[in-house]
C-alpha cells in the first residue's frame, strides 16, 4: 500500500515539475516575442506591404482575366484559368502544414514556398514575351495553377509566422497598415499599369511588363521578412504525422468546435460567390467599353479603396473582434454587384469596384485574423489550412462553372448567383458563428 502511495505521489511530483517546466517556457516565449516585437512587426510590415502590392497586381479582378480573354477570346477560358489557381490551393495548405506544424522554426519553409509562388509570377510573364496562340494560353494556364499550388502552402506559413511573432492584440493593425501602404502603392501602379505598360503594349507585351513589376516587388518584401525576422521555439509543438493520417483527423479537428465549423460554411459560400469576380471587368466591356485607360481606373478604384479600407477594418478587428468586420464586407458585397448590374454610368461602375475592393479587403482580413483565434495553438497550421483547403474547393469550382454560364445564359445569372451564396453567408455568421475573441476572452 506504501509502494502505491510514494508511486502517485513520484507521479504527482513528476507532473508538477513539468508543469512548472511548461510555464517557464511560455513565459520564455512570450518574452522574446515581446523582446522582437519591433524587429519582426517591421519585417511583417515589409514583407506584407510590398508582398500585397505585387500580388494583388496579379489577384485583382482586372489584368489576369482581361488578358486570359484577350489571348483566348474565352469566358470559359477565363473561367478556368482562375478555377486553376484556386484548385492548386485545394490540396496544397494540408501539404504545407504537414510539413511545419511540428516544426519549432518554420521560416526555411516559407522562404522555399514563397520564392516558388514568384517564381510563377515570372513564368507568366515570361510566357508573355516568348510564345504566341495556344501555346501562350496553355502555359498561362499552367503558371496559373502553379502559382495557386505555392501560394495555396504559403498561405498557411506566413500566417503561422504572424501568429508567432505579432501578438494578438497588434494584428490588426499590423495587417491594416502593410494593406494600406501596399494598397496605395498597388492602385497607383495598377492605372500606371494600365496607362503607360498595357495601353501602348509596353515592350511588346503590356501585360508581361506588368507581371514583372509584381515579381520584383513580392521578391522584395520576401527578403526583407527574411532578413528581419527572428522566429521562437514555442513550448510544445505536435509531433510529426504523416499526411493521410492528418486528413483522418479532419472530422473531429472540425466537430470540436460548432462555431469554428459554422464558419467554415461561411468561408466556402463566401468564397462560391467570387464565381462573378473575373466577369466584372468583361461585364464592364459589355456595357461601355474597357480600353487600357479603364482597366487602369477601375483598378484604382478597386486597389484605392482596399488601401482606405484596410486602416477602418484592421482598427475595427483589433477594438470589436473581426466578426464585425465578417458581416460588414459581406454587406459591401452584396452593394457593390447590385450597383454594377443597375447603375451603367462611369462613375458609378468606379464606385463599384471601390465597394468591391473594400469588401474583399474587409473580408480577406477578417477570414485570414478570425481563424487565428479558434482552438489551440499546436493545432493552428492544420485549422488554417482546413480553412484554405475549404475556401479553395468552392473557388475552384467557382470560376469555372461561372465561365460556362456566362457563355451560355450570359453575366446577369452568374451575378445573381453570386448574391444568392453572399444572402446565406451573412445569415448564417450572424446566427450561427460567435466571435472567437469574445469567447477566448471568456
Amino acid at each position: 500500500m506504501d509502494a502505491k502511495v510514494e508511486e502517485t505521489e513520484d507521479a504527482t511530483l513528476v507532473a508538477a515539475q513539468e508543469g512548472d517546466d511548461l510555464a517557464v517556457r511560455e513565459a520564455a516565449y512570450e518574452k522574446f516575442v515581446w523582446d522582437n516585437l519591433k524587429r519582426n512587426y517591421l519585417g511583417n510590415y515589409l514583407h506584407g506591404m510590398l508582398g500585397m502590392t505585387g500580388f494583388r497586381l496579379v489577384n485583382a479582378p482586372t489584368f489576369l482575366p482581361a488578358y486570359l480573354h484577350a489571348v483566348s477570346g474565352s469566358n470559359a477560358i477565363v473561367g478556368l484559368g482562375l478555377a486553376l489557381q484556386q484548385l492548386g490551393g485545394v490540396i496544397s495548405p494540408i501539404f504545407g502544414a504537414t510539413k511545419v506544424e511540428h516544426r519549432t522554426k518554420v521560416m526555411p519553409a516559407a522562404m522555399w514556398m514563397g520564392s516558388l509562388g514568384r517564381v510563377a509570377i515570372l513564368c507568366m510573364a515570361l510566357s508573355g514575351w516568348f510564345l504566341k496562340g495556344q501555346a501562350l494560353v496553355w502555359a498561362l494556364l499552367f503558371f496559373i495553377l502553379m502559382f495557386g499550388v505555392f501560394m495555396g502552402a504559403q498561405r498557411v506559413v506566413f500566417s503561422l509566422l504572424m501568429s508567432k511573432v505579432i501578438p494578438i492584440s497588434r494584428r490588426g493593425r499590423l495587417q491594416a497598415w502593410r494593406n494600406a501602404t501596399g494598397g496605395a502603392i498597388a492602385a497607383v501602379l495598377a492605372w500606371a499599369a494600365g496607362v503607360y505598360f498595357i495601353e501602348p503594349n509596353l515592350f511588346g507585351n503590356g501585360y508581361s511588363t506588368t507581371f514583372v513589376f509584381a515579381f520584383v516587388l513580392t521578391s522584395l518584401g520576401l527578403s526583407a521578412l527574411q532578413i528581419l525576422l527572428r522566429e521562437p521555439e514555442p513550448p510544445t509543438v505536435r509531433p510529426r504525422s504523416r499526411f493521410r493520417d492528418r486528413l483522418r483527423e479532419f472530422p473531429a479537428l472540425i466537430a470540436q468546435d460548432h462555431a469554428y465549423g459554422w464558419f467554415l460554411v461561411v468561408q466556402m459560400l463566401a468564397t462560391s460567390a467570387r464565381i462573378a469576380t473575373p466577369f466584372y471587368i468583361l461585364y464592364v466591356g459589355k456595357v461601355i467599353g474597357a480600353d487600357g485607360a479603364t482597366l487602369g481606373l477601375l483598378s484604382f478604384a478597386f486597389l484605392g479603396a482596399d488601401t482606405a479600407s484596410n486602416l477602418v477594418w484592421g482598427y475595427l478587428g483589433d477594438k470589436s473582434g473581426f466578426r464585425l468586420v465578417l458581416v460588414m464586407a459581406l454587406v459591401g458585397w452584396v452593394a457593390a454587384t447590385l450597383m454594377l448590374l443597375n447603375l451603367h454610368t462611369v462613375p458609378s461602375i468606379f464606385a463599384s469596384f471601390a465597394v468591391l475592393g473594400a469588401s474583399l479587403s474587409g473580408y480577406m482580413m477578417a477570414a485570414q485574423t478570425m481563424i487565428l483565434e479558434f482552438g489551440s495553438r499546436d493545432d493552428l497550421p492544420m485549422r488554417i489550412a482546413v480553412s484554405a483547403t475549404a475556401e479553395s474547393i468552392t473557388a475552384t469550382a467557382g470560376p469555372l462553372i461561372g465561365g460556362l454560364v456566362a457563355e451560355a445564359y450570359g453575366y446577369d445569372i452568374v451575378f445573381m448567383a453570386s448574391l444568392g451564396f453572399l444572402a446565406s453567408a451573412f445569415i448564417i455568421l450572424v446566427l450561427a458563428v460567435r466571435d472567437p475573441r469574445t469567447r477566448r476572452l471568456a
